[in-house]
């Protein structure tokens, strides 16, 4: 008589070690889930809608006539885009006074990024890797200054400028947007520029490189996110800046925002010189942004992640 007797070893699971893989999930979280991602693509659409909407209500006004501005809206144009022309801008190219304008604007606008980003950069590469006495006292007044308000320096800096003799020039504008672009510039360069391994530029140092060749070659290819970012902002904070040009330029002098406003107080109705000035005035800065939006978005997230 032969008994048969089971040799198979059963499979054994480890106590405390669960099955592997995804856990499943539920008919209700995967339905949250896909809720949640639609009604967020959806409040960033109406978002941009309304972000853009203003702009496109300028352009398709600029393309009107003073006549339709006057008695329908813009958004009419889908019905009757015919009625769209370019006699405004025609209008615009023959007037002096905007054109000028236009000019004096970039002449105000240029050199005071430029300026700006070069002093700020360097002051940031001296505060940051430099050793010299009272460094750390000179970057906490530094700081201080961001915090000043604009309007608490017009007083003073016009009495300055009238000492120097540059009062209602244009040099007097781009003066006054370098003095108070400069602290933030170093402020936010010169976190940046911390956070470059110490060791990088210490090799640097061992092959001979001196400051200035640490700063052009190692430093300032790192560090392009930050200040294409600080250019950005620089660049539209003067594009766009009306008080300043109020107070410190004249009629000769005056950037687009000073002129538009002169022409929508001397002509009320006179949106066909307006219009396209005004559309001009805004869509260069959105054309600085978009270009290099690549560069503004690495220098908000550069250090976020290690």
């Amino acid at each position: 008589m032969s008994v048969d007797i089971d040799t198979r070893v059963p499979d054994l699971v480890p106590a405390g070690v669960t099955p592997t893989g995804p856990p499943r999930r539920s008919l209700i979280s995967r339905l949250v889930g896909r809720l949640g991602s639609t009604a967020v693509n959806g409040i960033v659409a109406v978002l941009g809608v309304f972000w853009l909407a203003p702009v496109v209500g300028l352009a398709v006004a600029s393309l009107r006539t003073t006549a339709d501005n006057s008695s329908t809206g813009w958004w009419t144009v889908l019905t009757e885009p015919s009625r769209l022309t370019l006699d405004n801008y025609a209008a615009l190219m023959r007037n002096e006074s905007v054109l000028h304008s236009l000019w004096n604007t970039v002449l105000i606008t240029v050199p005071s990024t430029v300026l700006v980003v070069v002093l700020g950069a360097l002051a940031a590469y001296a505060l940051a890797w430099i050793e010299f006495p009272g460094r750390d006292w000179l970057f906490v007044l530094i700081v201080a200054l961001i915090v000043v308000p604009v309007q608490v320096a017009i007083i003073p800096d016009a009495k300055l400028f009238g000492s120097l003799g540059i009062y209602g020039s244009i040099a007097a504008v781009i003066s006054f947007h370098v003095a108070f672009g400069l602290p933030f510039a170093i402020f936010l360069l010169r976190n940046f520029f911390l956070a470059i391994p110490k060791d990088l530029l210490e090799a640097a140092r061992m092959d001979g490189g001196r400051d200035f060749t640490i700063f052009r070659r190692v430093v300032l290819p790192i560090g392009w996110p930050a200040i294409a970012s600080l250019a950005i902002f620089q660049f539209l904070w003067v594009w766009n800046d009306l008080l300043v040009a109020l107070v410190f330029a004249t009629s000769d002098n005056a950037p687009i925002t000073y002129t538009l406003r002169e022409q929508m107080r001397a002509f009320s109705s006179n949106v066909d010189v307006i219009g396209p000035g005004a559309f001009l005035s805004m869509v260069v800065p959105l054309v600085v942004f978009f270009a290099f939006q690549r560069y503004f978005v690495q220098g908000v997230l550069a250090g976020s992640v290690k």
